[in-house]
């Protein structure tokens, strides 16, 4: 039973997670930089092109999962294992 002055519309972008490339934002800025780091600063070009690469697809497959997977690996590894033997 919806009250009358309680509802408002609300835009698609402030429900879904910011993507860059189909990779968290902040995970694809994370993974570009350590791969600039490599490629540019340590002058492994490949070695900096394949982390990139594979750091980029296992990111976009992982957000194709659960796009807030960042979040819940971050809790993850925050609390520690009460029920573990």
């Amino acid at each position: 039973m919806a009250v009358q002055g309680f509802e408002i519309p609300l835009h698609r972008a402030l429900t879904e997670p910011i993507l860059m490339g189909g990779a968290p934002r902040t995970v694809a800025i994370a993974n570009g930089t350590l791969a600039a780091a490599l490629g540019l600063g340590l002058q492994l070009w490949s070695a900096g092109a394949a982390v990139w690469l594979i750091g980029h697809a296992i990111a976009v497959f992982a957000a194709r999962k659960d796009p807030a997977f960042m979040d819940v690996l971050a809790r993850h590894i925050r609390h520690k294992g009460f029920l573990s033997c």
